[in-house]
């Protein structure tokens, strides 16, 4: 069975429940910014993208505040998508020899309760493919179902 291993996902908190749309191109970060902003709610809307087999992105747009995270910095080296990650978070480019560490805003979903350390512990975890981590952290955030049906888990 072939995993389909690039996802781009967005979801947004409405009227007490959360709405799904998959999003047409996960390497295109622009207009993933530009769809998160047209929805226009109270709590925002977040976009969870999965790279090939190798990382994951959150985009989160609130108001005109625009916070992002990526679960490893390294990426950039290798993908174009994370070098246009780490140009728009204007972070410093990794080097070669650097640790694969997460990288952006590590709070970026905190007030919908779920926190850097359990976001971190997630990047941390080998056995869990990209597109797994962020069922997990779609579970958390309480629209997990509504995410497998969309990616196919």
């Amino acid at each position: 069975m072939t995993r389909e291993v690039d996802v781009a996902v967005a979801a947004w908190h409405e009227d007490g429940r959360w709405t799904l749309a998959q999003l047409p191109n996960p390497h295109d970060l622009a207009h993933i910014i530009d769809r998160l902003k047209s929805q226009r709610t109270n709590g925002g809307a977040i976009a969870l993208i999965a790279i090939d087999e190798e990382f994951f992105i959150l985009v989160r747009v609130l108001g005109s505040h625009i916070s992002m995270f990526m679960s490893d910095a390294t990426c950039a080296i290798d993908y174009e998508v994370a070098a246009e990650f780490i140009e728009l978070a204007d972070l410093p480019f990794p080097e070669e020899d650097d640790e694969p560490l997460p990288t952006g805003h590590l709070d970026i979903l905190a007030d919908l309760g779920l926190n850097h350390m359990e976001i971190s512990a997630l990047c941390d975890d080998a056995e869990l493919f990209p597109d797994e981590q962020l069922d997990a952290i779609a579970t958390r955030l309480g629209f997990g179902e509504e995410f497998r049906q969309i990616v196919g888990l």
